[in-house]
């Protein structure tokens, strides 16, 4: 297992930590490519995320659905199941993430990174609309889903035959990320969850989840789009009016923290760990890196949900992608950042069970300019009457990379320790020779965890059972959209044949999520996530040329004018129990 662990993580540096040195820090080649991209499609586009954002509004809201169009959801069902798998935990506990270590200025970059997206995922998805692959009506596999699209499609037919290795590599990855990132790991959070809080056993959280996903997915993505038609609009009314709410009451603090994001954003004084210690670049990459992980633009995987959507003009989907990262990151993501700015919890020290062991706990030493970093792991650190005091070297006990100011033997933390912290044995041993594994103190928190403390600090006790239950949506509703993805990947692969199958197995991958150890597959799933970036990344600029005549061709012509009549005869038909409506 080792082993394992050790390929894995060589991987996952050369994947996401190898790149190019600038002003001392190291900018991943995958970010890079992001957001160069995201940049090239904006300037080739004429900035068609600000442009037709309006237009995309209105194309999801079904003023022009064509229901004789070919495809198997509507362009609301369509986008709110790229939904479902895009808004969940980085909306919750990333956005904590980016600003614990590079300050409140790292949500600033994450609404830059949303803005370069937006052209990114309309590019995709336009693509997907344009060469993906519908079946007749009449094929006796409706079932199984009447069309398929996605970056594989493209890469092949656009780019041409000699491309076609490269789309294989393309859904054998991704396929595997659906049953690791967008399954396994989902499944392990709920359970994980419910455990910590409950004390519901694993297997029977794996066992309901697993039968919820079972039930939804087996009905194809006729049934996911009804199901995460409901649920996405659902789970974000749920944690946006929680949000919404906190910000009222905290009406004062609203503007200052929005004016600490933009001032931080460029003059940052770093972010409660000290990572940064004030450098410009840590901030803008914490932003970056949590931005492209919350709207997952260029991964890949939405465009395979809006392939589905019912319509002949591939552009007319294009622009309901651009709704998606305006919502997931400029709308949830914000609001979730602004609670912790203007709540105070992103500084806050909360009452804390320090455990030696486990990735909450670490040693660091404080830098000259301010803020800290990593130390080696000391022999011990002596304490005194609670008081931490540095050791030889100067490393300190650290919890989410900030020091921990004193130490008690008790929770109710009246009983200060006295004696010596042993990190190598991973426990603390006090001067009367009793034996600690655990002690506690006030600590800063991180992740979803302090988006918790922050809804607490902002609505009382249900504060937290607001953040635990949208945890909770998010992560069945991502399964069950990126379930979609992996049976068209396997569709792709190996044909209709292999799509119950694979739905068989994401369901028992779904189980086994619940009840066993993922520590690798978190890291493996980054790893195969930063591996299909770069091939679907390639084909968005061969085929930038494509993607330019579609939009200039669909905006000339003004197709949605006559759809709207034909949408407004389908309305009167449904309200006159499906009779046609008199001729005009």
């Amino acid at each position: 297992m080792q082993i394992v662990e050790r390929v894995v993580s060589a991987l996952s540096y050369y994947i996401w930590s190898f790149g190019l040195p600038i002003g001392g820090e190291t900018v991943p080649l995958v970010v890079i490519a992001l957001l160069g991209t995201g940049l090239f499609m904006t300037l080739r586009l004429g900035f068609i995320q600000v442009r037709r954002l309006g237009h995309g509004f209105a194309v999801t809201s079904g003023m022009y659905d064509d229901p004789a169009e070919p495809g198997d959801v509507s362009h609301f069902q369509a986008l709110t199941t790229a939904l479902s798998a895009t808004v969940g935990i980085g909306n919750i506990a990333g956005v904590a993430l980016a600003i614990h270590y590079g300050g409140p200025g790292a949500l600033f970059w994450m609404w830059v990174t949303a803005a370069l997206g937006m052209a990114v995922k309309y590019s995709e998805v336009t693509l997907a609309q344009r060469y993906r692959d519908v079946m007749t009506d009449h094929d006796p596999r409706k079932w199984e889903g009447s069309v398929s699209g996605g970056p594989m499609y493209y890469i092949e037919r656009g780019l041409g035959p000699f491309f076609k290795p490269l789309a294989v590599f393309f859904a054998g990855a991704l396929g595997l990320t659906a049953f690791l990132t967008g399954n396994g790991i989902q499944a392990n959070t709920v359970a994980d969850t419910l455990r910590t809080s409950f004390g519901v056993p694993p297997w029977i959280t794996g066992l309901v989840a697993a039968s919820v996903v079972a039930s939804v997915i087996l009905g194809g993505i006729t049934r996911i789009g009804r199901v995460t038609g409901i649920l996405a609009p659902l789970m974000a009314a749920i944690y946006l009016l929680g949000s919404i709410v906190i910000l009222l009451l905290n009406a004062g603090q609203v503007l200052p923290s929005l004016q600490l994001i933009v001032k931080e954003a460029f003059q940052p004084t770093a972010g409660v760990a000290g990572t940064g210690a004030g450098v410009f670049l840590t901030t803008m990459l914490w932003g970056v890196k949590r931005g492209l992980f919350s709207n997952e633009a260029g991964q890949g995987s939405a465009p395979i949900a809006h392939a589905a959507a019912k319509t002949d003009e591939p552009v007319s989907e294009g622009v309901v992608a651009l709704v998606e990262p305006f919502i997931d990151t400029l709308v949830i993501c914000t609001m979730t950042g602004l609670v912790i700015v203007s709540t105070g919890a992103w500084k806050d020290r909360v009452p804390t069970e320090i455990t030696f062991q486990g990735g909450d706990s670490s040693y660091v030493e404080v830098r000259e300019g301010g803020g800290y970093a990593v130390a080696e792991i000391p022999a011990e650190i002596r304490v005194e009457d609670g008081d931490v005091r540095s050791s030889a070297d100067g490393a300190r006990l650290a919890w989410h990379e900030v020091p921990v100011e004193r130490l008690f033997t008790n929770a109710a933390q009246t009983e200060p320790f006295t004696g010596v912290i042993l990190p190598i044995e991973n426990q603390a041993r006090a001067d009367d020779g009793a034996i600690h594994a655990v002690l506690f103190g006030d600590a800063v928190e991180n992740g979803a965890p302090l988006t918790m403390i922050a809804f607490r600090k902002g609505l009382g006790p249900i504060g937290p059972h607001i953040v635990l239950l949208s945890v909770l949506l998010f992560a069945i509703s991502t399964a069950i959209a990126w379930s979609y993805y992996g049976d068209r990947c396997a569709n792709y692969l190996f044909g209709p044949r292999a799509i119950l199958p694979y739905k068989a197995a994401f369901v028992t991958a779904h189980f086994l999520g619940a009840v066993v150890s993922l520590s690798v597959a978190w890291t493996l799933g980054d790893v195969f996530l930063g591996i299909v970036i770069l091939p679907n990344l390639l084909a968005i600029l061969l085929l930038s040329g494509r993607v330019k005549d579609l939009t200039d061709s669909y905006f000339a012509r003004k197709p949605w004018i006559e759809n709207a009549e034909v949408a407004r005869r389908a309305r009167a038909a449904r309200k006159a129990g499906h009779r046609p409506p008199p001729a005009s």
